[in-house]
């Protein structure tokens, strides 16, 4: 069955916005854990504007031999400040997966993914000492990139699926071709022998089509519609709800 993993990154722009602890990173990813996830993703940048190197540290012993912690960042941003860079965090925390984004200071939120006949140089030599370490490595892909086998070649083991255009379409009203779309490149991806995550604006209302018709997806990483939704249900319920759409599409 398809993993849930919670995204907390929302978790701690709500604390910072304050300032202090509350809320609590590691109380929310307790919450999610408790109501049955799979895994806890957290995606920090260099501008620390929400997920801080002590959150990930805290995050990676409170899952550990729990469920699947997942590092997502781009590997080329250059450490700044108390932010040690992406490789030293999955060097020093483990954590059973490190997603590789294409994401940039001026992101409000990761938008595209890698072009891999441009970056894949770079991203090779990075690749081969993250599995060293002893993660998983997922490449940020857009649905429809020319190049996905090209990630197989490079030494990854999985993709992850851009879907925001995907939602986007849901939200419209119309889906039919952005699915399709994705289940084609999903395809390829295996066919590469990669694997298959998947991620963003999914929510409750669009998970449940998108994992039907992208069967064989093995993870898929939620945290801003997870944690808006949670304001009025509560977390746990909300974490529970999530996985009630996922156990109905098998």
């Amino acid at each position: 069955m398809t993993v849930l993993s919670v995204n907390v990154n929302k978790i701690a722009v709500l604390r910072n916005s304050r300032g202090g602890d509350e809320p609590r990173v590691g109380q929310a990813a307790e919450a999610a854990l408790r109501a049955g996830a799979g895994g806890i993703t957290v995606h920090p940048r260099p501008d620390q504007r929400h997920i801080r190197p002590a959150d990930v540290r805290e995050l990676a012993r409170l899952v550990e031999g729990r469920a699947e912690f997942n590092i997502e960042g781009n590997p080329f941003a250059p450490p700044r400040g108390d932010y040690p860079g992406l490789l030293a965090l999955v060097w020093e925390t483990r954590p059973q997966q490190a997603t590789l984004v294409p994401d940039s200071d001026g992101q409000i939120t990761s938008d595209h993914g890698f072009d891999l006949i441009r970056d894949g140089p770079r991203l090779r030599p990075l690749i081969a000492e993250l599995k060293e370490c002893g993660a998983r490595v997922s490449l940020f892909m857009d649905a429809g990139a020319p190049d996905i086998a090209l990630a197989a070649e490079l030494g990854a083991d999985r993709i992850e699926l851009y879907t925001g255009p995907y939602a986007e379409a849901f939200a419209a009203g119309d889906a039919a071709q952005a699915l399709a779309l994705c289940r084609q490149t999903a395809e390829q991806a295996r066919a590469a022998g990669l694997g298959v995550n998947a991620g963003h604006d999914l929510s409750q209302a669009n998970l449940g089509e998108f994992l039907r018709g992208v069967p064989g997806v093995l993870e898929v990483s939620i945290g801003h519609a997870l944690v808006g939704e949670a304001l009025y249900a509560g977390l746990e319920p909300t974490v529970r709800a999530y996985l009630a759409v996922i156990a109905a599409t098998r």
